[in-house]
C-alpha cells in the first residue's frame, strides 16, 4: 500500500480529516453491503437486537434505549421498527414486545454473511495488533477532548 505521506508527514496530518475519511469510506462500504438486502443501518441494528433476544423477544423501549446513540440515530428508530413490522420481518405484541419472524431471521442471516465479508474487506491486510492500536489511539483522542464513544 502506498501512503499519502512519509511518517514525518503523516505525523502532521489532521486527525479530523483522516478519521472523517475513514468513517466515510467504511460506513459507505457497509451500507452498500446492507443495501444489497434492502436494509439501512438502523433496521440492521434492530434486527441484530431482536436476533440476540431469540424467541423471548425484546421490549420496544429497551431496543430503542440500547440503540439510541448509534451514529446519532436518535428518535429515528420508532419508524424503522414500524417498517420492520410492516414488512413482516418482526412482530410486536400489545405490550410492545418485539420478535423476529422467520423471514426476519432469514434476512438477517443473509445480510450478516454479506456484512461479515464487507468487514473482512475493510480489515484486509491489517493485523489485529495494528487494528487494536489504532482503536486505542482513537479512544485516547476522544477521551483527551472530553468526548464519549461507546459501542456494543
Amino acid at each position: 500500500m502506498d501512503y499519502s505521506h512519509d511518517d514525518a508527514g503523516l505525523a502532521r496530518q489532521p486527525i479530523g480529516y483522516w478519521s472523517w475519511a475513514a468513517h466515510t469510506a467504511t460506513v459507505t462500504h457497509i451500507r452498500a453491503a446492507l443495501a444489497e438486502h434492502g436494509l439501512t443501518q438502523p433496521p440492521w441494528w434492530v434486527l441484530g437486537q431482536l436476533a440476540d433476544a431469540d424467541q423471548a423477544g425484546r421490549p420496544r423501549a429497551e431496543v430503542i434505549a440500547t440503540l439510541r446513540g448509534y451514529l446519532d440515530v436518535g428518535d429515528a428508530l420508532e419508524p424503522e421498527i414500524d417498517t420492520l413490522v410492516a414488512r413482516g420481518l418482526a412482530t410486536e405484541d400489545p405490550t410492545g414486545l418485539l420478535r423476529l419472524t422467520a423471514e426476519g431471521h432469514a434476512l438477517r442471516a443473509r445480510a450478516h454473511e454479506r456484512v461479515s465479508r464487507a468487514i473482512a474487506e475493510i480489515h484486509a491486510g491489517i493485523p489485529d495488533e495494528e487494528f487494536v492500536a489504532a482503536l486505542k489511539v482513537l479512544q485516547r483522542m476522544i477521551h483527551n477532548v472530553g468526548g464519549t464513544a461507546w459501542h456494543h
